[in-house]
């Protein structure tokens, strides 16, 4: 079922998912036994993330050394099977320009088509560690309003139909001027076809609901999906601002500095903060509330049953 679709016809605000791929040497078992205990909330998609491939060094016989492309992770392709066969919830992969031509692109919206996915996460995705601006591939997309454009493409080609989903972000992309400016380059993916939002993570409502006036202002009508993910230790204080360009509210740094060496009550302290949030996001009424679980299940296990 469409992603559109389920926000049209839900009668009340839903928990979505969203998983990392795990690296290689967990086994399908394992993996799914981690979000098993989710689906007692009865999520109607999960998202899976997509990853560049990375790379290594290895030395030749003459002492010089090459560079050779690696996946330390598994694929979305393959997690996204696993859970549609075991708990029955739409997969979500994602699907992104970074490290991808044009035709590696098109192969991978061919096994969707095939394996029955109906719905995919279009984002342009990071640069490499080390590169100062994003690079495309030669014969791939710079922006993920080409790749919502090329996806539509596809379609009207295999006679198929996806639907899009599109990140978006409350405190702006850190690569752009200004929020109004991201703002206007969300709307080009929006113009191109996405039919839904999910925002990146953020910690304090006020913003949030700042940022959807201002997409409504700019014309923006499709849903947008609130993304939120707990605090489970003092390190991610300065690990997430500085990973996501995001802000983090004085009251919540506060209160987990001044506890910092004590890990239970920082990781209940997030739990806390992050279940407020939901709390006041359902009564402001959002059509969803999208988890960002990064291999934590417990928070956010803990955080769906005060909520939903």
């Amino acid at each position: 079922m469409k992603i559109k679709d389920i926000l049209r016809d839900s009668k009340k605000a839903f928990p979505s998912l969203e998983i990392v791929p795990p690296r290689g040497g967990i086994s399908k078992k394992e993996l799914l036994e981690t979000i098993r205990p989710l689906m007692e909330f009865r999520p109607p998609y999960i998202n899976v993330t997509s990853h560049r491939e990375e790379y290594e060094f290895r030395q030749t016989p003459d002492g010089s050394f090459t560079r050779h492309a690696v996946m330390r992770r598994v694929s979305e392709t393959a997690v996204c099977c696993a859970i549609q066969a075991e708990f029955g919830v739409e997969p979500v992969p994602h699907l992104i320009c970074g490290g991808r031509s044009a035709d590696r692109i098109e192969s991978l919206l061919q096994d969707f088509r095939f394996l029955g996915f109906e719905n995919v996460m279009v984002l342009r995705g990071d640069s490499l560690i080390g590169e100062k601006r994003f690079t495309p591939e030669p014969d791939g997309y710079r922006y993920a309003s080409e790749l919502v454009s090329a996806v539509r493409r596809f379609e009207k080609e295999k006679d198929c139909s996806f639907c899009i989903g599109v990140g978006a972000y409350p405190e702006k992309h850190f690569e752009a001027a200004n929020l109004d400016q991201d703002i206007a380059n969300l709307k080009r993916k929006v113009d191109a076809g996405a039919d839904y939002i999910i925002t990146q993570m953020f910690f304090d409502n006020s913003v949030f609901y700042r940022f959807r006036d201002k997409c409504r202002e700019a014309g923006i009508t499709v849903p947008i999906i609130p993304g939120l993910k707990p605090l489970s230790n003092a390190r991610q204080i300065e690990l997430l601002p500085r990973s996501f360009s995001i802000d983090i509210p004085q009251e919540l740094v506060h209160t987990i500095h001044s506890h910092a060496d004590d890990a239970a009550y920082c990781y209940e302290a997030g739990r806390e903060w992050c279940s407020a949030q939901c709390k006041d996001l359902l009564k402001h009424g959002v059509p969803a509330i999208h988890f960002y679980t990064m291999g934590r299940q417990d928070n956010v296990t803990s955080i769906l049953r005060d909520n939903f």
